[in-house]
């Protein structure tokens, strides 16, 4: 079943309602907050910038034979505020087209934690918290993002890097770190470089927190073009 672009996750985006209806074979159940690692001394100065989707794990995501996912790779960009939210920005590629949604994440409890502003809130849409696990703020980001929508509970990991590679070691321990969660390798999915990648392959069921691949509302589409022009644009990313 086809399905659109949520913006987050995470994903990556779909409707809303439709997203939320779709449950996997085995709903895995989210582990309390408390007990996700959260980044000590956060800078939010330094986490800040373009950040490319490497890798992304959630109970929204089974691989297994039957289901059908391609996956395209994101970009992430944060935006500092005076008041220490962020102006964030996600960019895919879908359907031909190049897609950008805006959203704001506030801080929410201890540095390192945010959630969405009132605003981008809707109906059914109860939670939306993320956490920076852990960064380096120069190579890679590890992210834990957590939805209840209509009494459904969502949760994703997702691996973000400063360029469109990681290590095989940093990929490693975003393994472990999903898997500590109960996910398992049927939940755990890698991006292809957008430029290796066929684009217009389309998107299987995913959030991202951005497109987290978590549900979120897209009442905020700010630019859609057509691919070919941007063919060359996307090897600057």
């Amino acid at each position: 079943m086809a399905l659109g672009l949520l913006c987050l996750c995470f994903t990556l985006m779909g409707t809303l309602h439709s997203q939320a209806k779709y449950i996997p074979p085995m709903m895995i159940p989210a582990p309390p907050l408390s007990k996700i690692p959260l980044h000590p001394d956060f800078q939010d100065d330094q986490f800040q910038g373009k950040w490319f989707g490497i890798g992304i794990a959630g109970n929204s995501i089974w691989k297994r034979k039957g289901s059908s996912y391609e996956y395209s790779m994101y970009s992430d960009t944060y935006h500092l505020k005076d008041d220490h939210s962020y102006n964030f920005t996600t960019t895919i590629f879908r359907n031909d087209e190049c897609v950008q949604w805006n959203q704001r994440f506030v801080p929410c409890g201890e540095p390192g934690q945010f959630s969405l502003d009132n605003e981008t809130l809707s109906n059914g849409l109860d939670i939306y918290t993320v956490r920076v696990t852990v960064t380096d703020y120069t190579q890679f980001a590890m992210m834990y993002a957590v939805v209840k929508f209509e009494n459904v509970i969502y949760f994703q990991t997702k691996l973000n890097g400063r360029t469109k590679k990681l290590n095989s070691e940093v990929k490693q321990r975003f393994i472990e770190f999903s898997k500590s969660l109960g996910l398992g390798d049927d939940n755990i999915v890698f991006f292809q470089p957008i430029g290796n990648y066929q684009l217009h392959g389309g998107l299987g069921r995913m959030w991202g927190l951005s497109n987290v691949v978590l549900p979120l509302p897209c009442s905020r589409e700010v630019e859609v073009q057509r691919i070919s022009p941007l063919l060359q644009s996307m090897e600057r990313w």
